[in-house]
C-alpha cells in the first residue's frame, strides 16, 4: 500500500508542473479595446482644444501689373469693425502670405507698397471654409488700368 501512495505523490507534482508554467509564460490580460478607447477619449477630453482649432488662414499671392510675383510687399489684417490693425506680414520671395486670424469675424485685409495703389478685400471668416486664398495684382500710381478684350 504504501507504494501507491508513493507514486501518486511524485506523479501529481508532475501534473500540475505544466499548467504553473504556462500560466507563469503567458501576460496578464490587459483592458479589452473598447476600455483602452474610453480611455484615450477621457485623456483627450481632459487636454485642451488643438492651438489652432478655431483659427482661419488668410493666404495669397501678391503680382505686379505685368503679372510677376511682388516679394516683401506688406500686408496688414484687421477687424472690419476696429481701426487699429492686429496682424501683419510681408510676403516671401515668391510674393506669397499667409496669417492666421481667430474664426468668427469679417476682416480687411490691405496690401500696400510704396509707388502702388493700395488695395483692400474683405474677409468672411464666419463660417464655412476655415481658409481664404486671395490674389492681389498692383499697380503702379498714376497708372491707368487697361483691360484686354478677349
Amino acid at each position: 500500500m504504501h507504494t501507491v501512495q508513493r507514486r501518486l505523490v511524485l506523479v501529481a507534482p508532475l501534473l500540475f508542473f505544466p499548467l504553473v508554467s504556462i500560466a507563469a509564460q503567458t501576460k496578464p490580460e490587459t483592458s479589452s479595446p473598447k476600455a483602452s478607447a474610453q480611455a484615450s477619449t477621457a485623456k483627450n477630453n481632459k487636454k485642451q482644444k488643438a492651438k489652432h482649432a478655431d483659427d482661419f488662414l488668410v493666404k495669397g499671392t501678391v503680382f505686379t501689373s505685368e503679372g510677376l510675383s511682388f516679394p516683401g510687399v506688406e500686408i496688414r489684417i484687421r477687424r472690419s469693425n476696429e481701426k487699429k490693425f492686429r496682424w501683419q506680414t510681408q510676403t516671401n520671395s515668391r510674393g506669397e502670405f499667409a496669417i492666421r486670424v481667430k474664426q468668427g469675424s469679417d476682416y480687411e485685409v490691405v496690401v500696400k507698397e510704396k509707388g502702388f495703389k493700395e488695395q483692400t478685400k474683405t474677409v468672411d471668416a464666419k463660417s464655412g471654409d476655415r481658409i481664404e486664398d486671395m490674389v492681389f495684382r498692383l499697380e503702379r500710381e498714376g497708372e491707368k488700368n487697361h483691360e484686354k478684350a478677349r
